[in-house]
């Protein structure tokens, strides 16, 4: 039970007496007044409506303009205006000593200008006379209660005067309220509810927008009061109480003089008293309201009150901080962040923060964040704040509680969070959302950095997908290289073979490795050669694809060690290991490379390697050369010469230039020079004349052989031109011969089908006949002869080519002479092949005879004759 003496009291509605519209001339205008005896009234529909005991209805709509129309002949008792329908229910007598009559009023239909009867019927049924107490109706038109005698109800042990009952709105639960003298009685339709202790006679009961209305006598006398204006409280008055039941306080407390009802109509309360004068409460609005409230400090209502009135999350808003600036400067931190924290997701958070940042404050400040967080409205720099507030506060436990939320709960940025946690020293918290949230490279970043912990950051790489890992060894494969060299290293085979996160089970569905670029990771091994040649030989033994770099570094490292190893088994075994890998077949792209390798290293038998692969054997002649490595160069010479006939030469002129005793290998040399006849006897003897120990000695034999063999050629070439000259003169007399005298044609076979000759046949000079039909099928031409016209066009051609090659010796002389840039007209002849020895290919034609090989060399030198002449 709540006694209401202890509920404050407000002033939340303004009274005002209902006046007359003013008159033309502006005066003021007195106060509106009722008829006198008015008994009844009821409101709805926008009028107020009244019954009066002369038995008339009266309308008064907000114009003040009022009508009436006579409803009964004696008294009107009871009115009900629908609030839905315009329907007016009204009780009356219109016979004395007779039950009352129940009428309805169409108030849209007029009969006469009055309202429209609609039904009559008697309210009570049988003879004898009963008065009516209550009358309502369901909005439904469907049901009527009239409830006859004064009721006697027994609600619980206690009853209620007449008009000391109402029905609570849906926001009470719709409780039946039954007003007693000491109490007023809340009832559910299954058990009772709350009693509240208003004492005093009650006289009218009404539910009002959330408010009891009570009015009630008060034979108690007071003084002056701010609810009572001038008058003293007396006797005589009577005292209405607006209650607001859910938030415990009195919204008006007034006196009047004898009330006849109080009326709602037009967002406002009507009091009507018995003199015939009109009051209206007016409610104040919600903000004047709430403003009275904050000026008596009142918050807690205030906050309570915007509730009950459905203020707006902004209004609601606005009151929290105001009753958390009041608790602010009373000093009661603890409560004042209570109320910011209700502001949250309206008011800007740096208006709290800015309060609180006094590190005495920090409780309150860390109290604020977290609920920032909470509602997923905080921002990077919160979350720094909130963070560093608990590495202030050393709560480490609080410190794991927010950290450690599921990720389905995270209310901040991780990101920064692990910045913070890494600069305050929480390493393990900032490894921790690293690793939660898959911030791989901050996870990297601390573990190598700050931590040290090595072995844990090369296994964390294991278990990332491949194009992370790939990227992270990139980044930090020096670092840990240096650190933990041979776990990098099989990490790195794994990485650049056959790559699956470590934790992935095998089995189906389970994706291909991947793999990445070998080649990309060779920076990795700066300072770690052993385990780079380990990683190199591992690529090449299990991916023989792998990038030519992998190659050239494996070459190169290999042949750094053979250079500075001093144990000569070793440096033997990193000898044949370079040397089979340069005869791997890999290095043929990069053969200047890898050459370079070689001389820089003086890796001699690499060196002649390539020089070999490369057909470079003029190289490799001036490297035994340079080397004084007299047999290698004969070698040489004896394996390449046919393939570069100048090696001879050149071997010739570096063994003239020795002025040690070289006359063996002079010897061989020229014996080879001899048979291939490479140099003419001149330039070697010029070429000997170089060596100062060279003697005639040395190329007697030489000079001997030659100019014996010049002999015998001497004498070949003078038989030769002896026959020569015969076989012309011979074929001079037979061209003279034909010329002058008649020849007989006596051939009996065909020269091209060998059978009998049968005329028409067609004879030539040369002396080959042939029947006609055969000379029309194989002939090209009808003046040649067919088989001797192949040889006589190979003959043609030379003369041709050697006129036409005349012609361009001759113009090549001349430009030459003529122009200034020798060296161009040089180059252009040259290209168009000047200085090309004419060769003709001719094979002797199947089944010739040596006199007709005969016959054609001297009709060549015949030519050539007549051209000389």
């Amino acid at each position: 039970m709540a006694a209401y003496l202890q509920w404050r009291r407000f002033v939340f509605f303004d009274r005002e007496t209902v006046r007359e519209p003013a008159g033309p001339d502006g005066t003021g205008a007195k106060p509106f007044a009722l008829p006198p005896g008015i008994a009844v009234c009821d409101s709805g529909r926008g009028s107020l409506v009244f019954g009066d005991m002369e038995g008339q209805i009266w309308f008064l709509p907000r114009s003040l303009q009022l009508s009436s129309f006579q409803a009964y002949k004696l008294r009107v008792t009871h009115l009900y205006q629908l609030k839905q329908h315009s329907i007016l229910v009204s009780i009356g007598e219109d016979e004395e000593g007779i039950n009352p009559l129940v009428k309805v009023w169409n108030l849209e239909k007029r009969d006469g200008g009055n309202p429209l009867c609609t039904r009559i019927f008697p309210a009570i049924p049988g003879n004898k006379p009963t008065v009516v107490s209550c009358l309502t109706v369901h909005e439904n038109l469907n049901f009527m209660a009239i409830v006859k005698d004064y009721p006697h109800l027994e609600l619980d042990t206690h009853g209620c005067g007449l008009r000391c009952s109402s029905i609570s709105d849906p926001s009470q639960d719709l409780q039946f309220i039954v007003a007693g003298n000491e109490c007023v009685y809340l009832y559910q339709p299954d058990e009772r509810g709350p009693c509240f202790a208003f004492e005093g006679q009650k006289l009218i009961v009404h539910w009002y927008r959330g408010y009891l209305i009570i009015v009630s006598k008060d034979r108690k006398t007071s003084p002056k009061s701010e609810f009572s204006g001038n008058e003293a409280q007396n006797s005589d008055k009577q005292v209405l109480n607006i209650y607001d039941l859910c938030n415990k306080f009195i919204a008006y407390s007034s006196i009047f003089d004898d009330i006849v009802d109080v009326l709602a109509e037009w967002g406002s309360l009507y009091v009507l008293t018995r003199d015939g004068k009109i009051h209206v409460l007016q409610e104040k609005d919600t903000q004047t309201k709430l403003e009275m409230l904050f000026r008596k400090n009142l918050f807690e209502m205030a906050i309570n009150l915007a509730k009950s009135h459905h203020l707006d999350s902004d209004g609601l808003s606005e009151i929290f901080r105001q009753y958390g600036d009041h608790l602010y400067n009373k000093g009661n931190h603890d409560g004042a962040i209570q109320q910011y924290i209700r502001t949250i997701g309206k008011l800007e958070p740096s208006y709290v923060i800015r309060k609180f940042l006094d590190a005495q404050r920090i409780h309150n400040l860390t109290a604020y964040l977290q609920m920032l967080h909470l509602q997923s409205l905080a921002n990077a720099d919160h979350t720094t704040l909130l963070l560093n507030c608990y590495t202030k506060l050393k709560d480490s436990s609080k410190l794991e509680e927010f950290i450690k939320t599921s990720e389905s709960e995270v209310h901040f940025d991780v990101e920064t969070a692990i910045k913070v946690l890494r600069q305050a020293g929480y390493y393990s918290h900032a490894v921790y959302l690293a690793e939660k949230h898959e911030h791989h490279e901050w996870y990297l970043k601390i573990q190598l950095e700050d931590i040290k912990n090595y072995q844990e950051a090369l296994r964390y790489i294991g278990k990332l997908p491949f194009e992370q890992a790939e990227s992270n060894m990139k980044r930090y494969g020096k670092i840990l290289m240096h650190h933990v060299p041979n776990e990098t290293t099989e990490l790195l085979k794994v990485l650049c073979t056959d790559y699956r996160p470590s934790g992935v089970n095998e089995g189906p569905g389970i994706l291909e490795g991947k793999k990445a670029n070998s080649e990309e990771f060779i920076p990795v091994f700066a300072n770690n050669s052993r385990e780079l040649k380990a990683f190199l030989e591992h690529m090449t033994e299990v991916q023989t694809d792998s990038p030519q770099g992998v190659y050239d570094t494996l070459l190169e490292l290999r042949l750094q060690n053979w250079a500075h190893e001093q144990d000569e088994q070793i440096k033997e075994k990193l000898h044949n290991e370079a040397l089979t890998l340069l005869k791997s077949g890999r290095f043929k792209t990069v053969f200047d490379k890898a050459l370079v390798l070689c001389q820089m290293h003086n890796f001699k038998d690499g060196v002649l390697y390539l020089y070999e692969q490369g057909k470079l054997f003029q190289q490799i002649m001036h490297y035994h050369m340079q080397n004084e490595q007299y047999k290698k160069v004969i070698e040489v010479c004896e394996l390449y010469g046919d393939q570069e006939a100048c090696l001879w030469e050149q071997a010739l002129g570096y063994f003239a230039r020795k002025e040690e005793n070289c006359k063996e290998y002079i010897a061989a040399v020229l014996k080879h020079i001899e048979n291939k006849n490479l140099m003419p006897p001149l330039l070697v003897v010029q070429t000997l004349a170089h060596n100062s120990t060279a003697t005639l000695s040395v190329i007697k034999d030489y000079l001997v052989n030659k100019l014996q063999k010049q002999s015998c050629q001497i004498e070949q070439d003078e038989q030769r031109i002896q026959k020569y000259r015969e076989e012309t003169t011979r074929i001079r007399l037979e061209i003279e011969e034909l010329k002058a005298s008649p020849r007989i044609f006596q051939k009996t076979k065909c020269s091209i089908c060998t059978s009998a000759l049968e005329l028409p046949s067609v004879h030539f000079l040369c002396g080959h006949s042939f029947h006609q039909h055969c000379f029309e099928s194989y002939s090209e031409s009808d003046s040649e002869c067919p088989t001797c016209m192949p040889e006589n066009r190979k003959v043609m051609d030379m003369i041709r080519a050697q006129e036409q090659k005349r012609d361009l010796h001759d113009q090549f002389q001349h430009q030459l002479k003529c122009s200034n840039d020798g060296f161009s007209v040089v180059a252009d002849y040259f290209g168009r092949g000047v200085f090309n020895k004419l060769t003709l290919i001719t094979d002797l034609p199947s089944g010739k005879t040596a006199a007709t090989i005969e016959g054609g060399l001297q009709r060549e030198l015949l030519m050539h004759t007549k051209r000389s002449t």
